[in-house]
């Protein structure tokens, strides 16, 4: 049996690599150009466009590596509720599709500087809806690291800014986008707490709903028909949609063990610093130069992430104290 905290060091790594190499792709794909066709502005080449086929292509692929897992391996039956896990895929996407329409609006800095908190509403509405308890200390651990990557990735803009603010609708949408994901960990958490689903099984559940209401919607808005048409003029994208599925597929699966065996907030935070530590791998290989502010929120990073990991769970009952049968139950729900 691996120790505890190593197998969260194993799924935590296991995200950084895998979602660091998706992002390479998915970038190759979204700002790459398929094609040697000439066009009217002069540029050489046709730009992929077709976000929710993207999403779709992955969700379905997800789905079909975690059902080939499930059938390798057996488990026992889940008796998580059908609506917990389509509520918990559609405030997923819809966090995901605010998050990425945001940019119309608002500069990147500024997204991931929203994004960053995701670990706040993750937390408030974990103790509002998914009925979670955590310390002050921990509280305290998880604004810290919040603030450090803050601190860490945001750059002032130079000059002006080509993106408007459009009377602040980029700013609703990220915290339409903050508010779903803290929805989908309070959903989850809930989960977790009445059947205990397996990481396998959530993400079975989550990516067969997923891709229903994607597929519906590339139906409806007929984008579906479009991707089919530019990935036949175009075979070398399945090449990389692959790559994407297979990495996204590995990532997933590491993202859904971290839920499933050390709750939806661990999880946030190993995915929000994940931005973190591929901001500073960066800064190493290619030798940038880091600003006072820069390394005072790396600092903060790392000061967070250690704290919540020696002080930040509930210290355990004392042995002289008899368990009861609410203890047990308690002590259940407040393990993350």
């Amino acid at each position: 049996m691996i120790p505890e905290k190593s197998r969260f060091l194993v799924f935590a790594l296991g995200i950084f690599f895998c979602y660091f190499m998706y992002g390479i792709v998915q970038e190759k794909i979204m700002r790459g150009r398929y094609g040697q066709q000439t066009n009217e502005d002069g540029t050489v080449g046709e730009k992929f466009t077709y976000a929710l086929a993207l999403v779709w292509v992955q969700c379905l692929c997800n789905f079909i590596f975690a059902k080939g897992l499930l059938t390798i391996k057996p488990q026992k039956e889940d008796n998580t509720p059908i609506s917990y896990y389509a509520v918990s895929a559609l405030t997923y996407l819809l966090g995901m599709v605010s998050s990425n329409m945001a940019l119309r609006w608002v500069p990147y800095p500024t997204q991931v500087v929203g994004k960053s908190a995701k670990p706040i509403p993750v937390m408030i509405l974990g103790v509002l809806i998914g009925r979670k308890s955590y310390s002050w200390l921990r509280y305290s651990c998880v604004l810290t690291i919040v603030v450090g990557v803050v601190l860490f990735m945001y750059k002032e803009n130079k000059g002006s800014s080509a993106v408007s603010s459009s009377g602040g609708l980029g700013e609703l949408l990220l915290i339409l986008s903050l508010a779903m994901d803290g929805l989908t960990g309070a959903v989850q958490e809930r989960m977790r707490s009445l059947s205990a689903p397996s990481g396998q099984q959530m993400m079975f559940a989550m990516n067969f709903w997923s891709t229903l209401i994607l597929g519906f919607a590339m139906i409806v808005t007929g984008e579906g028909r479009d991707f089919v048409y530019f990935a036949t003029r175009h075979p070398e994208l399945w090449g990389h949609l692959a790559m994407l599925a297979l990495c996204g597929c590995a990532g997933q699966l590491f993202i859904f063990l971290m839920v499933s065996g050390f709750g939806p907030l661990a999880c946030s935070v190993v995915t929000t610093t994940r931005k973190f530590f591929t901001v500073l791998c960066s800064v190493i290989l290619f030798g940038n130069v880091l600003l006072p502010r820069q390394w005072f929120g790396a600092v903060l990073v790392f000061a967070g992430l250690f704290a919540d990991m020696f002080y930040g769970k509930k210290p355990p009952m004392p042995a002289s104290k008899k368990p009861t049968a609410k203890d047990a139950e308690d002590k259940k729900k407040l393990i993350s």
